[in-house]
């Protein structure tokens, strides 16, 4: 992480107590600047190419933020959820495809983790990854317990039980849909006929109950 804590701190350095002060405060003190004087101005403030390299990398390190706060859920909620004795069998704490089945396999239990924040209005693939994670654990054969976290169920629980179309959840997930037709044919229509015959086989868990953390300080992780 000194990458991370070196351009930390040449930012830091740059622009307290906020870019937004230092900014502005720069618009106005370069205003009627002659041309000759603009690099002696710039080296007074501390601005220069190296400040500039330091805030591209850590926008390149911010790029990874969701995938650590993903770990992160995961790795704090763990506590709060595992038994004395149940033993973790396998862990998949990068967001996205891993190659792993689920996030959390234990000797008990199987689990996937959504670190959502539903936004209101049109919420499709959000809504599209919260049921193919439900499906990931319907389809689980170990018998284990299949528990589905998320930060917050009232809206995917309401998508569940609601009436948008199965083909409209899977239009982008070829494989999936290709496999729930395989399994189901044309039983079902809606999300909402799906959830209400199976819903008793995934529990689905809200994190924010368990973990004070997510309640105090929303941390979320959209995907």
């Amino acid at each position: 992480m000194e990458d991370l804590a070196s351009s930390v701190k040449v930012l830091n350095e740059v622009f307290t107590p906020s870019p937004t002060s230092v900014i502005r405060q720069i618009e106005d003190e370069m205003t009627s600047t002659v041309g000759r004087e603009a690099q002696k101005y710039l080296e007074k403030v501390g601005i220069s190419p190296n400040v500039l390299a330091a805030a591209l990398n850590l926008k390149a390190i911010a790029g990874q933020l969701n995938v650590i706060i993903h770990a992160l859920g995961i790795l704090v909620t763990l506590p709060h959820i595992l038994e004395a004795d149940e033993v973790v069998e396998s862990l998949s704490l990068g967001a996205g495809n891993t190659g792993k089945t689920h996030d959390l396999v234990t000797d008990r239990r199987i689990a996937e983790f959504k670190f959502i924040q539903w936004r209101g209005g049109a919420e499709s693939i959000r809504q599209n990854n919260v049921f193919k994670a439900f499906l990931n654990l319907l389809w689980d054969t170990s018998q284990k317990k299949r528990q589905l976290l998320l930060t917050g169920t009232k809206e995917a629980v309401n998508f569940l039980q609601g009436g948008r179309a199965l083909s409209s959840v899977l239009s982008k997930d070829h494989a999936t849909r290709t496999k729930f037709e395989a399994r189901y044919g044309n039983q079902y229509q809606t999300v909402g006929q799906f959830y209400k015959e199976h819903r008793t086989e995934v529990e689905i868990v809200d994190i924010r109950r368990l973990v004070p953390a997510f309640e105090v300080n929303k941390i979320l992780e959209e995907q």
